[in-house]
C-alpha cells in the first residue's frame, strides 16, 4: 500500500471513531458503485442514512481537506447516495438522506483534528 492511500486509510479510520462516538452506525465501507464511484462511509444517523466523504491532509501548505468538495463531487455523491438506496432496495428512509464531510488534518506533532460538516450537499 502506498503513502497516500495508507494516509486516506487512516483518517477513514479516525472518522468512522468518531461517527460511532457521536451514536451514528457505521453500514458499509468503501462502498463502490461500478464506474460511478466510492463512497468512503455509509452511516445511519437516527432515521437519516448520511453519505460520508472523508479527506485526510497531512499539515502544511496544501488547501484544507474541506476545500476538496466540489459542487461536482457532491452532484457525485449524491448520486452514490441514489445507488446504495437502489442497490439495498431500500426507499429513502423518512429522515432522508444527508452527506457528510469529514476533513482529517494530521499535524507534525499532536492529536489528529477532525472537522465534521453535516449535510454539505
Amino acid at each position: 500500500m502506498n503513502a497516500t492511500k495508507a494516509l486516506g486509510r487512516y483518517g477513514e479510520e479516525l472518522a468512522v471513531r468518531r461517527l460511532t462516538e457521536t451514536g451514528m452506525t457505521v453500514l458499509a465501507r468503501n462502498w463502490r458503485c461500478g464506474r460511478a464511484g466510492e463512497i468512503d462511509i455509509v452511516a445511519r444517523d437516527g432515521d437519516t442514512v448520511v453519505v460520508c466523504e472523508v479527506k485526510t491532509r497531512r499539515e502544511g501548505p496544501f488547501e484544507h481537506p474541506m476545500a476538496a468538495v466540489t459542487p461536482t463531487k457532491a452532484h457525485r455523491l449524491k448520486r452514490l447516495a441514489a445507488c446504495w438506496l437502489d442497490r439495498h432496495g431500500a426507499p429513502p428512509p423518512d429522515g432522508g438522506v444527508r452527506i457528510d464531510l469529514i476533513g482529517v488534518v494530521l499535524p507534525r506533532r499532536g492529536a489528529p483534528r477532525l472537522t465534521h460538516a453535516r449535510g454539505v450537499a
